[in-house]
């Protein structure tokens, strides 16, 4: 069965493609890469684990879409490497929020409502730009797989943070900052087993 997008895609010659998404991962790097900065001080600054952790993952990203424009072109096996690269680094950052979200907890952190609430809404509205430009090229190998679920969480994490938000205003208490806490760091664990499970049988298509 073949996915509408993938009868778009056909019309394109190879390079056209790989121009194509050349440029949308340009564009999601630097929108990735403004939103680490701005969430990451505003997370410091609110003492909110959601948002750090939120920006922690605007600056994985950004990695993500590098390292993917440097191996565009190259074999399935260096696309797959950096796939695993990517993989374990998503596993890494949502053990990074577990570590955060407890020390949270035992400092007895109250984040600021307002802070979280207007960032979350600025970190969504760049997920979903972000997500619109990558939306067509969502199919493919694990590396473009890994991109797109990078993009795809982010979005479902802002959202998150911004009902983190009200919860904590409504509360007068940090756990629901701690529940969002906890919820990106399981996304980020479940697509670095998918991302990991496709690059191993990309690679022993490849060697096998």
């Amino acid at each position: 069965m073949t996915r509408p997008s993938d009868d778009c895609c056909r019309i394109e010659t190879p390079a056209a493609a790989t121009a194509a998404y050349r440029r949308a991962l340009t564009a999601a790097l630097v929108i990735n890469a403004a939103m680490f900065v701005i969430e990451m001080a505003a997370g410091v600054w609110g003492k909110s684990v959601a948002l750090q952790a939120d920006a922690v993952d605007f600056l994985g990203d950004s990695a993500t879409y590098a390292i993917t424009l440097m191996v565009l072109g190259m074999s399935v096996r260096w696309r797959a490497g950096s796939a695993i690269l990517k993989g374990l680094s998503m596993g890494g950052f949502g053990l990074w929020v577990i570590g955060v979200s407890v020390y949270h907890l035992l400092a007895g952190s109250l984040p600021s409502a307002a802070i979280m609430g207007s960032t979350g809404v600025l970190a969504l509205v760049a997920n979903l730009t972000a997500a619109a430009i990558l939306y067509r090229h969502r199919f493919g190998d694990s590396n473009m797989r890994s991109v797109w679920l990078c993009t795809r969480n982010d979005a479902v994490a802002n959202i998150a943070v911004i009902a983190a938000a009200s919860g904590v205003w409504a509360s007068s208490t940090g756990w629901p900052d701690l529940a969002v806490g906890a919820v990106i760091a399981a996304l980020a664990l479940s697509s670095s087993v998918a991302v990991l499970r496709q690059a191993r049988g990309e690679l022993r298509s490849v060697t096998g």
